[in-house]
């Protein structure tokens, strides 16, 4: 079934329904991810797109589709931040609904879920559970023990983590990314897991591998 959640407070204006296409639309206070957001982007400030992540920081934004941004260089921005669609205001129902189709799509080819030992990662919670409890991730510490289980046991670069992490294509002069990574280690280090993103010799970090830190464990 083809379902969508209208994300910003104002009414659906009728160019962008597409509840007149066959979508169904769901009630956006339930508590569900699995499923494709559209908002009009048209209007918003600043204050109002940080409040609008904030509200559906949950909801991963490869799964929304931001109608209204109409100035080309505006939408390329939103590419790059890892929106799933970007469409002008006066884009034509058929054509909206098509791309909305697309969007949707990836639903099912997106792995939601990985596990690595106890640790388990849902990617559209943009949560970590260790033996079903939630760590309580913020989420560029989610975006990066994501990131990392890509290669478990792979050491991957500084430039590449703040490159796919950040959207960021260089590595800036701060240390943003070893604040996030020694939080990320304090909450896994809680749940009992010690040890399990690792330093590389490169600078870069590692995600130890599930097998390897349980000889570790058993050999303490």
């Amino acid at each position: 079934m083809r379902e969508f959640r209208w994300l910003t407070a104002n009414a659906i204006p009728p160019h962008p329904d597409l509840r007149d296409c066959g979508w169904t639309l769901l009630d956006c206070t339930r508590e569900t991810d699995e499923c494709m957001g559209v908002a009009l982007a048209s209007g918003m400030t600043p204050r109002l797109w940080l409040e609008f992540l904030a509200r559906h920081g949950r909801l991963a934004r490869r799964l929304m589709l931001l109608v209204g941004v109409d100035d080309a260089v505006d939408r390329a921005r939103m590419l790059r931040l890892g929106f799933g669609e970007v469409t002008g205001a006066d884009i034509a129902l058929p054509e909206l609904d098509a791309r909305a189709r697309r969007l949707a799509e990836l639903e099912d080819t997106l792995p939601r879920y990985r596990r690595l030992g106890r640790l388990s990662l849902d990617l559209l919670a943009r949560e970590a559970f260790v033996d079903e409890r939630a760590l309580g991730l913020h989420p560029r510490e989610f975006g990066l023990l994501w990131r990392l289980a890509d290669t478990p046991g792979r050491p991957v670069s500084q430039e590449s983590l703040v490159k796919d992490v950040w959207r960021m294509g260089f590595v800036p002069e701060t240390n943003s990314l070893a604040v996030h990574v020694s939080r990320l280690r304090g909450k896994l280090n809680t749940a009992g897991l010690e040890g399990l993103v690792e330093t590389a010799p490169s600078g870069g970090y590692c995600l130890v591998p599930a097998d390897n830190l349980m000889r570790t464990a058993v050999a303490l």
